[in-house]
């Protein structure tokens, strides 16, 4: 079946990102952006999740950040620690599977408050030195949703890690450059018709993947790497992706989207 050799087929990206106000050392800073593995259930998108750390870890990116759903029933665990050993400098947040807060029936809460080396950040945020530049990269807890706190410090570059991406349109995501979500699956089971697709998932959802804009934020919207309810993807393929950031002018106005880049490989086994 061909959606079930999909959930697997992952892409591998690489994106320019334009972030406005950007200080010329910080030009060009690479980010690994891996989402949703859902690990535990049986489905290839635990071969898409090997593949795209695997590829991550060969990129040697300058930072590394998961945007949460991270197992889906707790056997997944020990296969997660075993592959947040391979990554660098990795910050990572938790989504609402990882605490059973869905209406999925084959996911199950896991007691996940420590990932070392990976850094999970629940609420909080961490000052990181890159290229001799303050960094600031904050984590929200899903428990947060709706509420989120005022995670804000000022620094050369401010990173906001956020399982929903709805968070831009919160005054939540107001003061940082970089929003990292995921979440969508880019709809995971889709129906394409000219110019476009239904995703059934989400059909009315703002924000599925790539990149959007509003004022001086910009975001990145994982599609994800593994399945949920069921263990199939149909036009949506799991995807990682290393984002390069690029300084650019400020910009003003309301949420934009666009999706530019290029696969730099994808595994097909």
């Amino acid at each position: 079946m061909w959606a079930w050799f999909e959930a697997g087929w992952v892409r591998l990206r690489t994106l320019e990102v334009e972030v406005p106000g950007l200080r010329p050392e910080l030009d060009g800073l690479r980010i690994g952006h891996l989402s949703d593995f859902h690990l535990g259930l049986p489905s290839r998108g635990a071969r898409a999740v090997e593949r795209a750390v695997e590829w991550t870890r060969e990129r040697e990116p300058d930072l590394v950040c998961i945007t949460g759903d991270l197992v889906s029933r707790p056997r997944g665990e020990a296969r997660l620690r075993a592959l947040l050993r391979d990554l660098p400098r990795c910050y990572a947040i938790l989504g609402n599977h990882d605490l059973a807060i869905s209406r999925d029936p084959f996911s199950k809460s896991v007691e996940l408050t420590a990932l070392e080396p990976a850094v999970l950040l629940l609420d909080e945020g961490r000052m990181i030195d890159m290229r001799g530049d303050d960094v600031w990269i904050a984590g929200v807890d899903p428990r947060s949703r709706g509420r989120e706190p005022r995670l804000h410090r000022d620094a050369a570059l401010t990173i906001l890690l956020s399982h929903f991406p709805n968070v831009l349109d919160r005054p939540a995501a107001d003061s940082f450059d970089l929003v990292l979500a995921g979440h969508m699956h880019d709809g995971q089971i889709c129906l394409p018709y000219p110019g476009g697709k239904l995703r059934l998932a989400h059909p009315s959802a703002r924000y599925t993947h790539g990149l959007y804009r509003r004022n001086g934020t910009v975001m990145h919207v994982s599609p994800g790497l593994g399945t949920t309810f069921v263990p199939f993807r149909f036009c949506a393929r799991p995807e990682a992706t290393e984002l390069i950031l690029r300084a650019a002018p400020v910009q003003t106005g309301h949420a934009t989207g666009s999706d530019p880049g290029s696969d730099t490989g994808s595994d097909p086994g």
